[in-house]
Parts: structure tokens; sequence; C-alpha cells
């Protein structure tokens, strides 16, 4: 479980009740399993049985119904969800119009500039920005929203895959999950330097969640995406999501810091992200090495969060194509594919095992990387200890960029610099101090001890 291997431990769980009905704490990590993949009814089971085992356990007892609490609250937000409330997007700009949402005067942090009543964006701002977080201070929701708008106005205008040229003289480095680690973030962007004319980033996702300061990290990239839209390019990942961001955290730590209204914003634009990128150097390349190349005779990466699919055959324009404004991306489907498999070292194809999407052998990836004329996947998802690892003889790369994962992992971060000819260089990068804040410490409904 501490692997984040939930799919396994949830099988050995249950292997151990077949050996022994009785087995008290088998029945609480299946519990615990359950909650981790997104299964609370399952778990509110479990918890009853232990119970039944142990019915002086105040620990289960309040853990089982802080989950029933978080299941009506689920089906709540479900029964809103079908009646058709309105765009967040359209509501927060209503609000504004009608000026219910103004800066308090008091207000003594940076000033995001306007011209003619439209507020927009400058490096100066930014940049006080980034200090004001780091005095441990937030933003008015005003200047909140402002910069989710303009983010989401420019990921509307993108595809589900978006094509990024890597011209002569320009590069690009991938970044893989941050997790809400605003100050390993800043050390990070520090390496890569911001994003240029001359220079790229990408931001492979999950950027919020489990890290406590995962406002400060997506309304930083955000910020960094209305500024400079064609050098920053942002992926969704399987924490870019609502039933994530309430069970690790954001959604508390939204609503806690920027209200109601701010999290359902953030949770409609983070369904505008593209689901991939294609990083697509323009030069020749500079050694003959044998790699997949596109019919142009060039290299070029697939870059997603997650992975491959549970079936052959499923070209770049299939993901270009796939509808994913307002949509979750489930428990099956190209979207969940996309944003929560992983490689495995067998071939073909078998169960996940973190009991959501598959995994993919390297036959998998060799095959969908020579129908589509790519060189390899680059993806995230999993940490690496080293902050990346090279997998699928060279067709399948995973870069992590939390360092110290949730304060206990003990692994570097890392980031992949592309450029024009499509040369890969890796850089790792150490944990940097940060205020004493624990991981997830915005969790609601008393169930942060589940999720660590």
């Amino acid at each position: 479980m501490k692997l984040e291997e939930y799919g396994y431990a949830l099988s050995d769980a249950s292997q151990a009740i077949s050996l022994d009905p009785k087995y008290a704490k088998a029945y609480y990590r299946r519990a615990t399993c359950y909650m981790q993949i997104l299964k609370p009814q399952q778990a509110v089971s479990d918890f009853k049985k232990v119970l039944t085992l142990e019915p002086h356990n105040e620990t289960i007892r309040s853990q089982m119904v802080a989950t029933q609490k978080l299941i009506r609250k689920i089906e709540f937000e479900k029964a809103i969800e079908v009646e058709g409330e309105k765009d967040p997007v359209i509501r927060c700009q209503e609000i504004i119009a009608e000026g219910g949402c103004e800066v308090d005067t008091t207000y003594a942090g940076p000033k995001l500039p306007s011209k003619d009543g439209k507020y927009y964006i400058t490096e100066e701002f930014l940049q006080q920005m980034i200090q004001w977080f780091k005095d441990g201070k937030t933003l008015p929701k005003r200047y909140a929203w402002e910069i989710v708008i303009g983010a989401h106005d420019q990921f509307v205008k993108e595809d589900s895959l978006v094509t990024v040229n890597i011209e002569e003289g320009v590069t690009c480095d991938v970044i893989g999950d941050v997790h809400g680690q605003f100050y390993d973030v800043l050390h990070l962007f520090s390496l890569t330097g911001s994003p240029t004319e001359k220079h790229y980033l990408l931001m492979n996702g999950d950027l919020v969640d489990r890290g406590s300061w995962s406002i400060e990290v997506i309304l930083l990239a955000f910020a960094y995406k209305w500024m400079y839209p064609k050098y920053m390019y942002i992926n969704r990942g399987n924490h870019e999501a609502k039933d994530m961001n309430r069970t690790y955290g954001f959604e508390g730590e939204a609503k806690h810091k920027h209200g109601e209204q701010a999290y359902k914003l953030f949770a409609h634009v983070f369904t505008t992200l593209p689901l991939a990128t294609l990083v697509s150097p323009t030069s020749p390349p500079s050694a003959k090495d044998g790699a997949i190349l596109s019919p142009d005779g060039l290299k070029r990466f697939f870059v997603v969060h997650g992975g491959l699919f549970s079936k052959d055959g499923v070209t770049l324009e299939d993901i270009r194509k796939l509808p994913r404004v307002g949509r979750q991306p489930g428990q099956e489907g190209l979207m969940c594919m996309l944003l929560w498999t992983d490689p495995q070292e067998m071939p073909g194809r078998g169960p996940s095992k973190r009991g959501v999407g598959i995994a993919f052998g390297p036959d998998v990836t060799k095959r969908w990387c020579t129908l589509n004329g790519v060189t390899g996947v680059i993806r995230s998802h999993e940490v690496r200890q080293n902050g990346y690892e090279i997998e699928h003889d060279g067709l399948c790369t995973t870069v992590f960029s939390a360092p110290n994962y949730v304060d206990q992992s003990g692994n570097k971060g890392a980031f992949i610099r592309i450029d024009a000819a499509g040369n890969r260089e890796y850089t790792q990068f150490n944990a940097s101090p940060h205020p004493p804040m624990k991981p997830m410490a915005y969790i609601q409904g008393g169930l942060g001890s589940l999720m660590m």
C-alpha cells in the first residue's frame, strides 16, 4: 500500500480474508484500498465487518461515519449535475459583472494590472505573486478567478492532443507530477528557467493533491499559461479530476483558500486541459540510432500522464478528436487509459496494480509507437527513486518531479529536456525545505489518516 499498488493490496487482503474470515485487520486494509481507488461503498461494507468483530473500535467507527458522509455528498453533487448547473466560468463572469467579487480595499499584496476594466498579467506581477505565496499569503479571490479564467481561455483553443513543434534553437522541458509541492516547484523552475520563445515548459499532469500548496502550484502554472500560451503547456493528470480532488485534498484546500465557487471553477477548467502532447522536433536526428521516426523522418515524443491502451490500433488522430471538456476520466475508456495506465515488464497486458486502468508491456508500446510513427512515450504517474526511468527498450520513459514525495518517499525529482533534433537530457534534483505543514492537510471529513 505504501507503493500505491492498491489493486495488488486489495487482492492480498481478500486472500487473507478467505483464509481467515475473522481477520479484522484484513478487512480494514481492504477498506482502505477501496477508498484509495474511489469505491467508498465497498469500504463501508468492510468497515461494518470490522465493527462486528471489534464493536468497541471507535477509530473504525468514526472512519465509517466519515465515509458514509462522503457517499451522501457525492450523491448530492451528482443530483445537482443532473439538474444542469451553470458552467462555472460563465457563473464567475456573471458574479464579476454584478460586482460580487471585488478586491478588498485593505488588500496590500501584488496588484494584478488592468486596462479599460479588464485585467491582464505581467512578469512583474507573477514574480511578486511567487514572493507573496512564499510569505504564506493568499491572493484575493478575484485575482485567483482571473488567472484561472485566463488559462481556461487558452486551453479551450487546444485539441485533446496538442502538437508542439520544437524549432532550431528551441528546447522543451517535460515535467512530471509535482503534487502541490510548491517549494520543490520553485526549485524546479530555477533549474528549467521560465517559459520563453526559446524554451517551452510542458507539465505532464498531477499538479495538485497530496501536497498542501496545490493552490499555489496550480495558480503559478495557470498564470504562466495565461501569459505565455505558446510556450507553456499543461497536460491533464488523473488528479485533475473531481473524485481525486475530493479524496486527496485539493477540494478542501481550494475551498479553504478561495471558496466554493473557486473550487467549482478549478474543477471545470481541469476538464479543459489537453489529454496529451506530441512534442515534435523539426530537425533531422543527430545520429542514426534505429529510432522509430515520423513519416517525415523526424523524432517525436508522445507525452501523456498515464500511458497506453487496453486495445491495439488507437491512433494519434483518435486521441486528438477525443471529447474532454466537461468530462471526468471515469474508470474505463480512452480518457481513463491515457490518465491511469502503467507500464509493466512482462509482454502483453495485465491488471492494474492500482485497481484502475491496465498495465501494458514492452510489446504493446513497440506496436503502438510503430503504428503512429512515435519515437517514444514519455509518461509520469509513478514515483521513480531516481526521478526518471527508461523502460520498454527505450520506448517508454517515466519522469516524476516531486522529490521526497509526500515527505516520506526519499526519491529524487527529475525533468527531461528535448531539443530540435530530438536529443533528450535528464536532470535530477533533490527536495527543498518547506514550512512545517503536513501533506494532505486539507482533506475533509476526518479521512486524512486513510489517505496517507
